[in-house]
This record gives structure tokens, sequence and C-alpha cells, in this order.
């Protein structure tokens, strides 16, 4: 494990000006991360609307990000995908052709696309090597958005390329932790791993404890309002899978018993297909008309 003191660009001085957009019908939250002194900015996990049933595709969240930004003059530097999302889709790319922008994705996509081009047995023509993406981050790469220096973790478990992004004080983990009284997310997707999973937490938690940590998605459990910012220090005290010591032993025993009773998330088949391409569709039939798989008894 990299100590944080001295190989990481760590300075909890600096603190981003962060917008969320919570999208009610998958539990995700978007960011819009402003350096306090430019109207640089990027945007972290961006949804594009799907009317699954229907099969039809819209941007009214993607569009209320690209209003913000629009309306308060800023400049687009950075489209970041924590991982390949199993229950939301990408609006990355629609983002950019409105505003421009670089997007980027950890470096392991490559491994997410070979296992699930198996999967959907994709042909040849789709390009298993991170092309689709601007960037393919590595452990310890950083990156500028206006006057701050962001750097990326390579925190895997959930799935082989998730990636934690921080900037000044704030983190953003993807799904690698949810708010404390959420836990963490499933680890038995393939390329999954709980005890991977827990030394990624063990990671995002020896930040400075001041660190703010923003989370992908939220539940509202127990009845709850929606949250999504949480601290290092509170996740350490009091998240319920991991906090006050908690073994490793104990959390996989855990998360291997709870991910086996969980159900398969609503929009994972069209979810995958998507950003693994970094938010694009398949490829037209020569009809021009596009479709998406379904794998049976495969997922």
């Amino acid at each position: 494990m990299k100590d944080f003191a001295t190989d990481y660009p760590i300075d909890t001085s600096i603190k981003p000006d962060v917008e969320a957009f919570f999208d009610p019908d998958t539990n995700t939250i978007s960011y819009v991360v402003k350096d306090p002194t430019s109207n640089a900015c990027a945007v972290i996990d961006s949804v594009m609307d799907i009317d699954y049933a229907a099969g039809r595709i819209s941007y009214e969240s993607a569009d209320k990000m690209i209003k913000f930004i629009e309306d308060n003059g800023l400049k687009l530097e950075w489209l970041i995908e924590t991982h390949v999302h199993a229950d939301h889709l990408s609006a990355a790319p629609y983002i950019q052709g409105k505003l421009g922008g670089k997007i980027g994705i950890g470096e392991n996509i490559t491994v997410v696309q070979d296992t699930f081009g198996k999967v959907f047995n994709e042909g040849t023509e789709f390009q298993r090597d991170g092309s689709q993406f601007d960037k393919l981050f590595q452990e310890g790469d950083t990156y500028k958005i206006g006057n701050m220096t962001a750097f990326a973790m390579h925190t895997p478990g959930h799935t082989p390329a998730c990636m934690t992004h921080v900037v000044g004080d704030a983190g953003f983990v993807g799904d690698t932790l949810f708010m404390p009284d959420g836990g963490s997310a499933r680890a038995d997707f393939p390329g999954g791993d709980a005890g991977v999973l827990y030394d990624s937490i063990q990671k995002v938690l020896s930040l400075p404890e001041e660190t703010r940590l923003f989370m992908c998605h939220d539940y509202g459990p127990n009845g709850r309002d929606i949250q999504w910012e949480t601290t290092v220090a509170e996740e350490k005290e009091h998240n319920i899978h991991v906090g006050g010591g908690k073994t490793k032993e104990d959390f996989v025993k855990f998360r291997t018993e709870r991910d086996a009773q969980l159900a398969m998330p609503r929009l994972i088949i069209p979810s995958l297909q998507v950003n693994m391409r970094a938010g694009e569709m398949p490829p037209a039939e020569e009809d021009g008309k596009v479709f998406l798989k379904v794998p049976v008894n495969t997922l």
C-alpha cells in the first residue's frame, strides 16, 4: 500500500465546490466538481436516462448538469467514470458532445471489456483495449481540474476497474463505499472479490480523516432521507460493514453471504453493454436500428 504522506499529492486545504445531482430512478448521485480558483470543472458518474421497457433513451438528467455548467459559466475539462456501472447508463459522450472535456476511467476497463465482451458475444469489431475512452487511469495518476491536482486510487473489489478520485479534500468513491448506515457495495460480479474490496476500503480510509467522501449511490436505509456526503472519520467509526475495526475475515464472510441473496441490478444488461463502450450504444444494424442483447442463463 502506498504511503499517502509521500506518494499522493494530498492537500486538504483545497476545497473544491461540489454540486450533486440525484437520479431517483437509479439512486445514483452524479457530481460537478469545480475548482474554486477558476471556472474549470469535472463531471463524475453522469446518468443517461432509459425507459427499459420501451427501449427509449433520453437525457433529462444529463441536461440538468449541462444547464448548471452553462449557467455558471464553467469550462468542462473531465468526465470521470469511477467504474463500469451496472445500475445506470453513462451520459458522458452526450455531455462531451455539448461541452467538450475528456472521458476517463481506470485502466482495468480492458479486463471488464474482455469479460463482458464474451458475455454479450461481441464480435471482433468491439475493441477491448479501452480505446473508447480518452484516458485510462493507472494507480497514482494525477490530472488537473483548473488549478487543482486530482489523483486516482485503484480501489478494486466491486469491479476490477474501480478507481477512487481525490481532489483536494474531496474523494469520489464510486461504489467502493456507501454511507455509514449503507455499508459497502456487492463483490459478486465477474472480477469482483470481497477480500480485495475490504483492502480497497482500508485504502480509502487511510486518507486524512477530514476528507469528504462522496457516494455514487444511496438508497435511504430504514427510510431516512437520501444522503451522499460523509467523511473518512465517520466511515471509520460508524460504517456498518467495515467501521469500528471489523476484521477482513468478518467482512468477507458477511459480504459473501449477503451477495448470495441479492438480485441482479434492474439495468445491468443495458448498462454493461453501453458503459463498457464509454457510454456509446452498440453499432447500428444495416437498417440503422440499434439493439441491446439479452444473454440467457449467463449473468
